[in-house]
């Protein structure tokens, strides 16, 4: 027998107490590890029951479907149809890759929409769809269908889209949808903006009554597979439609004030009711075909809207700016009658200018027009009275006056994108031009050039307040609203107007409205006393006018010599043409503004047009009609 050492003894202790260690930590491993699946098994049992539901159960928004939008008489201007589009899934981004490349490969996507799809799907929270292409035609569809297996999270949506019956005649005022921007987030917190198939009002009347027209979101419940392809459909809420508008646009009155315009390149046409403020017509050329931006302008076509020197995205209604010319000099004239600056019996001289200083203002009237009073004067629309007129009245009063009758200042009309254009001020220029207002700006001011600028609506407001004997009447674009359930009508027809006075001197009106009736009766557009075919108005349809030519171009006294006329000059150097009018005579119901880009003269270009659109505007007047037809069943 082999003897015990004492080496060998401390190292059997050792090892014994190694092995104690190593069995307490193993034990105490094996403790938490039962504590974990306790905890996971037993305690949170009912927390990922659910979670692993959730797995199996996708809970999707539906989208609304979108109001529709008609003119007065029931014609659709923005309507919605069905629309097959490819919508795709991704597990928190992964596999995305792949993915986009087997749609790429059967849809030839293009590198822009393959960079925007891999966005969208690795940005895309709890497995909600994003879209891969939308208006697919059946041979895509079919295509689609083919490669499912291959395409893990990827289906076949029947969904919406708008579309705009007539196009480009209604651009400017309905506007278009597209995809929704984190601008249009700001401010809402209704989740179904954050589909990727919804679509949100970007212009126009889509904008202006976007949270109507959007309705309410419904809800789907679907059980899908571990790849996230859906199995059947559990459960489904159906959402509320938006509300359907009626718009006072006529669409046929829309329609001919826009041919009436075809023949020139840019331009506007505003009709207001001068009692209730709708807006009959508001064309405004050249426009834009809204389709494009609903199934996806492309950068190409974005591109030549922008460079196009007419601007077709631009609504020259109400965002075009221009010098309003001799139509601002009854807001003149009223001024200065209000102030007793003159009176209806004062005659003021023109002998063709008017000196200040060294500086000539000139009369349209090379010779002059003599002594005139003020109806005279608007009549022959004789700058030199005006001048005079306006230093008598001051720059205080005008601007007082104008911004009454709506200048300076963006209307109620509620459409994006209004212009309050320009109503100077002595304030104005200090703090804009860093000078002193001087009396040569009152003399602009006074015949609508300078600084001033005003809008084709600004100027149809006016207009109306004028032919309705000085109210403050605002302008209109929404006749009703309703949802799908109620029933869509025009409130009943007003006689009155109801909104409030401004307050002007009904004799200085009547004297304001008297030289608007001879302007055409035997002023500057006696010749519109016709029509295009050289007959005389029907005494029932007589309406009133003002004519305006807008320099854009100063005239030098050496070009003046040398002859040079306007039709010479390029066409974005030539002046702007104006016409503004009101009728019928005896009963003002209606108010007209015409702009012509660089038509060059008021009454030659813009006069026709806008009496055209007038007398068209009072023969399908309703009143008119019923008077009509009682008259027939009364023979």
């Amino acid at each position: 027998m082999r003897p015990f050492r004492k080496g060998e003894g401390e190292r059997s202790g050792l090892f014994t107490r190694r092995t104690l260690l190593l069995a307490g930590v193993q034990g105490v491993l094996l403790s938490a590890l039962a504590g974990r699946l306790y905890q996971l098994q037993v305690l949170e049992t009912q927390r990922f029951s659910t979670l692993a539901e959730e797995n199996r159960i996708n809970l999707r928004l539906l989208p609304p479907s979108r109001g529709l939008i008609f003119d007065r008489t029931g014609q659709p201007l923005a309507v919605n149809r069905n629309n097959f589009r490819a919508m795709a899934t991704s597990d928190r981004g992964r596999g995305v890759d792949v993915l986009v490349e087997r749609l790429d490969q059967i849809l030839n996507l293009g590198e822009t929409e393959r960079n925007r799809l891999l966005r969208d799907l690795r940005r895309s929270r709890n497995a909600q769809p994003v879209v891969v292409r939308e208006n697919l035609g059946w041979e895509d569809v079919a295509r689609l269908e083919f490669n499912a297996p291959d395409l893990p999270g990827v289906f076949i949506d029947l969904g919406q889209s708008r579309d705009y019956p007539e196009g480009e005649l209604m651009s400017h005022i309905i506007g278009y949808t597209g995809r929704v921007s984190d601008e249009d987030l700001a401010g809402r917190d209704d989740p179904v903006l954050q589909l990727a198939t919804m679509r949100f009002g970007k212009k126009g009347v889509e904008r202006a009554l976007e949270d109507d027209l959007r309705g309410r979101a419904g809800a789907v419940q679907v059980e899908v597979n571990a790849v996230g392809r859906v199995v059947r459909e559990l459960d489904r809420t159906e959402g509320q439609p938006g509300s359907n508008a009626l718009l006072t646009i006529d669409l046929e009155l829309q329609r001919f004030a826009a041919e009436r315009m075809k023949e020139h390149q840019s331009g506007s046409v505003v009709v207001l009711d001068v009692i209730t403020g709708d807006v009959i017509a508001m064309a405004s050329t050249p426009g834009f075909d809204p389709s494009t931006f609903a199934r996806g302008i492309t950068q190409s076509e974005w591109r030549d809207l922008l460079e196009n020197p007419e601007r077709p995205l631009h609504n020259k209604a109400i965002a075009g700016v221009y010098p309003p010319g001799s139509t601002y000099k009854m807001v003149t004239a009223l001024a200065a009658l209000e102030s007793k600056a003159i009176d209806p019996y004062t005659r003021l001289p023109c002998v063709g200018h008017l000196e200040l200083g060294s500086i000539k203002f000139h009369c349209w009237l090379k010779g002059g027009h003599g002594s005139t009073n003020v109806v005279e004067a608007i009549t022959h629309s004789c700058d030199c009275f005006f001048y005079e007129a306006a230093r008598r009245a001051g720059i205080d009063r005008i601007s007082d006056m104008a911004f009454r009758l709506g200048f300076g200042r963006q209307s109620d009309l509620g459409l994006p994108g209004e212009s309050a254009a320009n109503q100077p001020t002595r304030a104005w220029k200090q703090e804009k031009v860093g000078k002193p207002w001087q009396h040569g700006d009152t003399f602009n001011l006074g015949i609508g050039q300078g600084y001033m600028t005003a809008t084709p609506l600004q100027l149809a407001i006016m207009t109306a307040r004028i032919a309705n004997g000085g109210y403050e009447v605002q302008p209109n674009l929404l006749l009703a609203k309703a949802t799908p359930r109620e029933e869509l009508a025009p409130p009943p027809p007003r006689g009155k107007v109801s909104a409030p006075s401004l307050r002007i001197n009904p004799q200085h009106m009547n004297l304001i409205r008297e030289g608007m009736v001879q302007v055409v009766a035997s002023g500057t557009a006696n010749h519109l006393r016709v029509d295009a075919q050289h007959r005389l108005i029907d005494p029932a349809l007589r309406f009133a006018g003002k004519t305006g030519t807008a320099q854009v171009k100063r005239i030098t006294e050496r070009e003046r010599d040398m002859g040079i006329t306007q039709a010479q000059l390029p066409w974005h150097l030539r002046h702007h043409a104006l016409f503004v009018c009101y009728g019928p005579i005896d009963n003002p119901r209606y108010a007209c503004a015409v702009i012509i880009e660089h038509g060059m003269a008021g009454g030659a270009t813009a006069g026709p047009i806008g009496r055209d659109v007038l007398v068209e505007t009072m023969k399908r007047d309703p009143s008119r009609r019923n008077d009509r037809y009682r008259k027939m069943a009364s023979r």
